[in-house]
């Protein structure tokens, strides 16, 4: 009996925070509507879900990087597409390609604005 009540415990704790995850990630993000310009701009970050790097850059547009144009270039990652990423040319992560011209590494909001002219407010 003691048993049962624990595992009845247990999965409520899981749905409970599973419930908390998935409304925090729907709530609007602080920079939605530039990261919605950035996707309308055709800027693409290309990544990696191992790499930190990535995550930083991820980071700094919390629940508004949904929005950011993202390609997964490991097979292991969720909807990985390596051949794209090869295609691309695609040698270290993050990647950022806007129009013609490709930015290695992690870019902050501001060089983001400043290279597609989407401007830099909170929503």
């Amino acid at each position: 009996m003691a048993m049962n009540k624990l595992i009845i415990a247990g999965l409520v704790i899981v749905l409970v925070i599973g419930g908390l995850v998935v409304f925090t990630s729907s709530l609007p993000g602080e920079y939605d509507k530039f990261a919605q310009c950035l996707s309308n701009k055709d800027a693409t970050m290309y990544g990696a879900y191992w790499c930190s790097h990535c995550a930083n850059q991820k980071k700094m547009l919390g629940n508004s990087f949904k929005y950011v144009n993202y390609v997964e270039c490991d097979s292991a990652g969720p909807n990985g597409k390596p051949d794209l990423c090869r295609q691309k040319g695609i040698t270290g992560y993050p990647t950022w390609i806007i129009g013609n011209q490709t930015y290695e590494g992690e870019q902050n909001l501001q060089t983001l604005s400043a290279l597609t002219g989407c401007p830099l407010v909170a929503s």
